[in-house]
């Protein structure tokens, strides 16, 4: 009789977790015999991941923050690590998450089990010399960002692009038919306003974006909330009369005329639906001191780093503020050229992305390497 093969597979956040989750089904669809186990959230464990941890219970972000819940992060550490002794799997997947999967990678690697890094740790950005680490940790890597694979070669790594898995979700969506009247959302043009997927970061950022509202009295807007948060974290937004739907996002997008949308993937999900957008950031000051020191890129939005200029507006710390959204907003709404200008870097970006399906190619060289 022939043994199953196992994979342990880890994401820590929303948009890994939904990779993670794709991937698994891709894998199954080459190897429907194959187990999985690990940490991961609900998309995980729809697409058939046994949970040994909720990625919810570790989510941290912020340098301070990661500094504060340090305790926290050790502790999931060790179940992980004693999970993966237990489960014995034929190779372990990691998604993303880096700071807590490059320590996985390196227990894993010490204990002989092969080691997939899909979506590596943005190493280009700050502390280039973990490109080592992470080459000495991995059997391979897969890179979702075009410009990824020519930095690697600096340290002699042969790094893999596969495309990027924002555009098979893309592809797949299909707007809700009553997206308007399932929402009673009226016909009027929509603001979006995205917060983010993360408690810290909707708290941070969502009051800022609700003290816009009276400044566009004929736009209609709407937050994406995040349904695994609480959801008292969108009563500002609700107490101002904003509507909030939950786990709509792509609806949202296809119908929005506009977004001001908080730094990480859902920038590069807005440009994809080509929607013009604001991009707006705020952390702690002690981790944005921090991030400016040892960040050595010029931009923090997915949209920028990958067209390799300004294509949006970003407003990071002091910078994020009401007054300084309300003039990009009035710029994109007034100024036709700026606004075409923004289209035509998108246009540029998925060009650059190319038609690859991410997850379907990871999964053929992850089966391959089981034989």
């Amino acid at each position: 009789m022939v043994k199953k093969k196992k994979i342990y597979i880890i994401s820590g956040e929303r948009s890994g977790d939904l990779h993670a989750s794709n991937l698994v089904t891709a894998i199954k669809k080459l190897s429907p015999d194959i187990e999985f186990r690990g940490m991961g959230g609900s998309y995980s464990q729809e697409a058939g991941v046994e949970l040994a941890v909720d990625y919810a219970e570790v989510a941290l972000m912020g340098f301070l923050e990661v500094v504060l819940g340090f305790r926290k992060v050790l502790k999931y550490l060790r179940l992980v690590k004693e999970d993966i002794l237990d489960y014995k799997p034929d190779a372990v997947i990691l998604v993303d998450y880096g700071g807590f999967n490059m320590k996985i990678a390196a227990f894993a690697t010490e204990k002989g089990i092969p080691i997939h890094y899909y979506i590596p740790p943005k190493v280009w950005a700050w502390n280039q010399k973990r490109a080592l680490k992470l080459k000495a940790f991995t059997n391979k890597i897969y890179s979702i960002l075009p410009f990824e694979p020519e930095f690697f070669k600096k340290f002699d790594m042969e790094v893999e692009y596969v495309g990027n898995p924002l555009l098979d979700e893309i592809r797949k969506f299909k707007p809700h038919e009553f997206f308007f009247q399932k929402n009673e959302l009226s016909y009027a043009p929509i603001i979006a306003l995205l917060p983010g997927s993360r408690k810290q970061e909707v708290k941070a950022m969502l009051q800022t974006m609700v003290e816009l509202f009276p400044k566009f009295p004929l736009g209609q807007w709407v937050v994406a909330g995040v349904d695994s948060l609480d959801k008292e974290l969108y009563a500002p937004a609700q107490k101002a009369g904003i509507k909030v739907i939950f786990n709509q996002t792509y609806d949202l997008l296809s119908h929005a005329t506009v977004a001001v949308v908080t730094s990480g993937t859902a920038t590069l999900e807005t440009a994809l639906f080509r929607v013009p957008q604001v991009v707006v950031y705020r952390t702690s000051p002690i981790s944005y001191q921090i991030g400016k020191r040892v960040i050595r890129v010029p931009y923090i939005s997915l949209v920028n780093l990958i067209a390799g200029k300004q294509v949006v507006k970003e407003l990071i710390q002091k910078d994020f503020s009401s007054h300084q959204i309300e003039k990009e907003l009035q710029a994109i709404f007034t100024n036709p050229i700026h606004k075409s200008e923004i289209l035509q870097g998108y246009d540029e970006i998925l060009e650059k992305l190319g038609k690859e399906s991410a997850s379907d190619t990871v999964a053929e060289r992850i089966v391959e390497s089981l034989k």
